[in-house]
This record gives structure tokens, sequence and C-alpha cells, in this order.
């Protein structure tokens, strides 16, 4: 199964998606620890080579039986796409997920409160969050609300929302 984290800086979403690799023992990949070294050896201008890369591995790792949990911004339907075609291409099911957090306050103090735990990382400040426009989804998935929620709570929510394994490709319909 494929499982594609979405959201904007700050929202809890790579909490989220440690924890739930974690706990699925599933290849975890996240494009700020890929990112920052692919611009360093070849400039910004290739920023999406990171998501290339991942979507090669994430084949890869799905062919071999693996889960895999992806962790990035995703704020455009091309990537949102690619990770779909990702999934469907291998036959195994996926699962888009957006994380957001709606108390602004508490989203700021996030923001203003994280460390980067990836050498090179430029984390963006509350102003550039404020002024971030991601594009509207093609299609339904799941929304999951962080504010003034423990990370297990989320967690109970999303592996109430995760189907049994099948062997049918699939986008997964939620009634919410």
């Amino acid at each position: 199964m494929l499982i594609v984290f979405s959201g904007i800086p700050g929202t809890g979403k790579t909490t989220l998606a440690r924890a739930l690799a974690r706990e699925l023992r599933a290849v975890y990949l996240r494009d700020d620890t890929m990112a920052p070294p692919i611009m360093a050896a070849y400039g910004d201008d290739i920023a999406d080579v990171s998501y290339r890369v991942a979507y090669g591995v994430a084949s890869d790792n799905l062919k071999l039986g693996h889960a895999v949990v992806t962790d990035s911004v995703n704020d455009v339907n091309v990537t949102r796409d690619a990770w779909r075609e990702v999934a469907l291409g291998v036959g195994v099911p996926f699962l888009e997920i957006e994380i957001v957090c709606s108390d602004a306050a508490e989203h700021r103090r996030r923001v203003e409160n994280r460390v980067p735990d990836v050498p090179g990382l430029q984390l963006p400040d509350w102003e550039e969050i404020c002024n971030w426009r991601a594009g509207p989804w093609p299609r339904e998935h799941v929304v999951i609300d962080t504010a003034n929620r423990a990370v297990e709570d989320c967690l109970r929510e999303l592996r109430s929302l995760m189907p049994s394994q099948s062997s049918e490709p699939q986008a997964l319909d939620f009634e919410r």
C-alpha cells in the first residue's frame, strides 16, 4: 500500500507520517530529507528531482511488497497525480491524506518553534506559510486536522480509515 501524506509546513504532517511508518514498519520517504542534498549539488532549479527520485524508490519498494509512507508538501496536482500513478502502476491500493492545522495560533507556534532536523533544510517562516497557496484537490482524499489533538488521536483516526490489504489497485473513497 502507498500512503501519501500532504500538507503545508507546520501542520504535523511529518510527525504523523513518521509515527505511522514506524507503526506499519513501512518504508518512509520524506522530500525534506532528499531535496537539500540534491539542491546543494545541482542548484535550486531542480527541486522537483527529489519527488522524481521518491517515485522510483517508492515503486521499487512497493514491488517488493513493502508498504510505503511518503511525506511531502505535495501541493500541486502534478505531484498528486504522479503518486497515484505510482500506486496504480504497481497495482497496490493508495491513500491520499492532507494534514491541516485549523488553529492559526497553534500552527504559528509550531512554525516558529520548529528546529530543522535535516542539514541544509531551510524552513519557511510564518509569513511564507500564510502566503502559501496549495492547488485544489482533483479527487476525494482524507483530511486530518491536527489542531488541539494528540498525535495518538490523529493516528487512531488514520488507522480507522485504512483499508485491509486488497489485490485490486484502488483509489480509496471516504465518506466524511
